[in-house]
């Protein structure tokens, strides 16, 4: 059976004076995940948001809030997100080599769903064992443009890495996140991609409504074809 599609607006590209606001708008325009970049200015150089602003915004939605955790020491992160009503907790593997499987435990425990991420440059291998082991993350997030800032190119030689965890693992949420949008969605829903972050294409859109159609119509028909 195939993965659901899951679109998931990157909030990083909204406005963040009205951010319960926009989070109502990409719901309403049929998002399935807001998209949440947790980062702290070491693991990448930008400094965005953490559980506050994530505390927040849960008490005016009900929406899966997707965090991407782009920081040194994700285990620091765990019960605050946790407290502030986080739903998912993607950590990168860059910097949980030693201790993922305490983090992925923590994760669980704590009412949260885990993935882990990474970038371009971190061969696909390394999350291999992640997914294999006896207490596994639950989604693999393919990093399509360097961490750290919104609006890059998409960087189509990422799509090896989806092919292969979709033919080693035919029923795991393998999310994209940059430069995601109309014109490089398929790439991606036919690599074998199935949850779609996508900010600028879809705020800076005239209608986002349709653009968020546009990307899971895409991994629909991708998932037919296949």
């Amino acid at each position: 059976m195939a993965v659901k599609a899951k679109i998931a607006p990157s909030m990083l590209s909204s406005d963040f004076a009205n951010l319960a606001s926009e989070a109502d708008k990409m719901v309403r325009f049929g998002a399935d995940w807001l998209h949440m970049d947790i980062m702290d200015g070491h693991f990448v150089p930008n400094l965005t948001i953490g559980a506050t602003v994530i505390e927040s915004l849960r008490k005016h939605t009900k929406a899966y809030l997707d965090c991407h955790l782009m920081v040194t020491n994700p285990l620091d992160y765990v019960e605050p997100l946790a407290k502030a009503g986080a739903s998912g907790f993607t950590f990168h593997v860059e910097v949980a080599k030693e201790y993922w499987q305490e983090l992925v435990d923590r994760i669980k425990t704590r009412g949260m769903r885990p993935g882990v991420a990474l970038k371009p440059g971190t061969p696909v291998e390394e999350v291999y064992p992640l997914v294999e082991g006896e207490n596994p993350v639950e989604m693999v997030l393919v990093m399509t443009v360097e961490p750290g800032f919104g609006g890059q190119k998409f960087m189509p030689e990422m799509m090896d890495k989806v092919r292969l965890l979709r033919k080693k693992y035919p029923s795991l949420d393998i999310e994209v996140d940059g430069g995601l949008g109309p014109s490089t969605i398929d790439m991606a829903a036919s690599a074998g991609a199935n949850c779609i972050v996508a900010g600028s294409s879809v705020f800076g859109a005239a209608e986002p409504a349709q653009v968020i159609s546009i990307l899971r119509k895409s991994v629909e028909v991708a998932q037919q074809n296949s």
